[in-house]
């Protein structure tokens, strides 16, 4: 039995702070060249990549501790990240236990906000790519069909997702408080994915009068803008524009900043005496870190909404730890069946 032979090597929003997860996050392009080639290593028999806005995660299955050390390598390589400095951030589990990480994963247990729905989803697409691509076998098929199956018997067997707060939520309240009404509020949506456009739902929802939708592709933009009712925006109007708009919900996947500081002090001078209010829900952060120095302009980022979102995990603590107790026993049983196959 090789008790290393499963591993899960990687960052999350546990150990590293924001600033790092951007330094760390890989496009949807890099993602895909380097899941192939770390699938090519000496010693690396099966190999799933999660990449999200709170973890980048490595699952596979090695021959031997060189191959997954390899994984770090070719990981903190691509990234031009000084592999000392990974592993104070480093996430690096074995056997059961890294077993008993993806079961939490997918579950929503270990996400920033407890019992969220969106990483399940993102789990079974991350495993989906890499069976598409040859690199799953024996070993992750079952591990990744057994931890979707565990993931429902806990929502199932558990209160974990109620009384939750979704960020998007969390975003519509700050909005609320600072501007009262939203009936008046004009907001802009940059970027058409799907963590914007659920945000601008949420915002439908408390009775935003007035939305805008821009793009990086403009038919994109037109899409979501005909689904939500809204109204559709070339990207390259939003610094121009910008002074129109009270709510940014910022959530491209630009590889740098899209609002710069220069931008926003330019549109407060062009607007009456009334908040600028910025949701920058991309990593890496699509505004830039010293906007919100300006006087009368408020940013909340990823980090920020989920610590208001987190006030709500104590009263799911309980159900949070039934929930652990429920994953450990199947962590445990898929190890015994799985062990003596490495």
């Amino acid at each position: 039995m090789n008790s290393d032979g499963f591993f899960v090597i990687g960052a999350t929003h546990h150990t590293a702070p924001l600033a790092v997860r951007e330094r760390l996050s890989l496009s949807a392009e890099t993602a895909a060249v380097l899941a192939a080639q770390v699938a090519q290593l000496e010693g690396m028999r099966e190999i799933t990549l999660l990449n999200t806005c709170n973890r980048v995660e490595f699952y596979g299955v090695a021959a031997n501790g060189s191959a997954v050390a390899a994984v770090q390598a070719a990981f903190c390589a691509v990234q031009q990240f000084d592999p000392a400095e990974f592993e104070k951030f480093r996430l690096n589990l074995r056997g059961q236990d890294a077993i008993k990480h993806l079961l939490e994963v997918a579950s929503g247990i270990d996400s920033q906000v407890i019992g969220e729905n969106e990483i399940f989803g993102q789990v079974k697409d991350a495993y989906a790519a890499a069976q598409a691509r040859g690199h799953t076998g024996p070993v992750l098929n079952r591990v990744f069909q057994k931890a979707f199956q565990a993931a429902k018997h806990v929502r199932t067997h558990t209160a974990i997702t109620g009384g939750q707060v979704s960020i998007a939520n969390v975003a519509v309240d700050l909005a609320h408080t600072i501007f009262g009404s939203l009936e008046q509020t004009r907001i802009l949506l940059l970027g058409a994915g799907d963590i914007g456009e659920k945000t601008a739902k949420a915002f439908q929802s408390r009775g935003a009068g007035s939305l805008t939708v821009a793009s990086r592709r403009f038919e994109r933009a037109m899409e979501l803008a005909t689904t939500l009712a809204a109204s559709a925006m070339p990207f390259e109007q939003r610094e121009s524009r910008l002074p129109e708009f009270d709510v940014v919900v910022c959530a491209t996947s630009a590889p740098g900043t899209v609002i710069s500081r220069e931008v926003v002090r330019a549109a407060m001078q062009r607007r009456p005496a009334r908040p600028l209010f910025f949701i920058d829900l991309a990593l890496p952060r699509d505004v830039d870190s010293d906007v919100a120095t300006l006087e009368n302009v408020f940013v909340y980022n990823l980090d920020d909404l989920a610590k208001i979102a987190d006030e709500n995990r104590a009263a799911r603590a309980a159900e949070t730890a039934k929930g652990r107790v429920l994953l450990a026993e199947r962590a445990e049983a898929l190890w015994r069946h799985i062990s003596p196959r490495l």
